[in-house]
C-alpha cells in the first residue's frame, strides 16, 4: 500500500486537460519536488467541493476566509503542474476534520478502504494500493473549494430538462421523450 502524505501541501488544485465535453479531471497536491497527480470524474470534483464548503461552514467559519480576501488564501488559477502522468484514478474520496490541529483532511484512495479485511490474502490484495492524503488549513480548502465550483461550472451548460450536458448543437433529450433540445 502506497500513501502519499501532503501534511500541509504547498498547492493542492483541481484541474483539467481537454476541451469543454472532453475533458479530464485531476486533482494535483505538490510539495517542492514531489507531485503526485490523481484521476478523477467530474462530479467527483464538483461533491468533494460541496462537501469541504459544508464542512468549513460548520467547524471553521471564522478561519476559512474566502480566496482573495484579507487573511485568506490568494486565488490560485494556475495551471496543473506539467508534464504529469496520472499516478492513478480515485474510486473512493474521503473527508475529515482536524480538531486538534484545525485542518481539513482529504483523502483520495483507488480502492474502497472499508471493503479490505485486516488480514486478506496475499493473492486477494491488489499488486496496488494507492492514497493520496492533504491536509489543508481552512482558507486553503476555501480557496481549493472555489476553483474547482468554478473549474465545474466551466464545462458545457446543463439542460434544464433532464440536467445532461447540452452540446453546441443540443442534445436528444430524454425528458422531452427524445426530441432534440
Amino acid at each position: 500500500m502506497t500513501l502519499q502524505d501532503f501534511d500541509p501541501a504547498e498547492r493542492f488544485v483541481a484541474g483539467t486537460v481537454g476541451p469543454a465535453g472532453q475533458r479530464a479531471f485531476y486533482l494535483q497536491a505538490s510539495d517542492g519536488p514531489r507531485v503526485v497527480t490523481v484521476g478523477l470524474e467530474k462530479q467527483q470534483v464538483s461533491v468533494l467541493a460541496d462537501r469541504i464548503n459544508d464542512v468549513l461552514d460548520q467547524l471553521a467559519p471564522t478561519t476559512a476566509i474566502e480566496p482573495g480576501q484579507p487573511g485568506g488564501a490568494p486565488e490560485d488559477t494556475d495551471p496543473l503542474l506539467t508534464p504529469f502522468d496520472e499516478d492513478f484514478r480515485v474510486q473512493t474520496l474521503s473527508i475529515a476534520w482536524d480538531e486538534d490541529r484545525q485542518r481539513l483532511v482529504i483523502e483520495c484512495h483507488d480502492h474502497d478502504p472499508d471493503e479490505l479485511d485486516e488480514d486478506p490474502p496475499v493473492e486477494d490484495v491488489p499488486l496496488a494500493l494507492n492514497t493520496l492524503r492533504v491536509s489543508l488549513e481552512p482558507a486553503a480548502a476555501r480557496a481549493f473549494a472555489r476553483r474547482s465550483n468554478a473549474l465545474v461550472a466551466a464545462g458545457r451548460p446543463p439542460c434544464p430538462f433532464c440536467g445532461g450536458p447540452l452540446d453546441p448543437n443540443g442534445h436528444i433529450c430524454p425528458r422531452a421523450n427524445g426530441y432534440k433540445r
